[in-house]
């Protein structure tokens, strides 16, 4: 599973990173998620991260 963070839609808010900062990380003012595949251990957290960003700008993809 990937988690990809939209540049265009993210306001930087930081509830990603605070949720599941082993996937996500802020990069100046936008999150991005840094690592390549998520591990499976961490893909519930990564989806609730997802799901708790107020802008929707974070997608999972198997």
């Amino acid at each position: 599973m990937r988690a990809i963070v939209d540049q265009d839609t993210c306001i930087g808010c930081g509830v990603c990173p605070s949720v599941c900062p082993e996937v996500f990380k802020m990069e100046g003012e936008k999150a991005v998620a840094h690592v390549d595949e998520v591990p499976e251990d961490l893909q519930d957290s990564a989806r609730q991260a997802a799901s708790q960003c107020p802008v929707s700008a974070i997608r999972m993809e198997s």
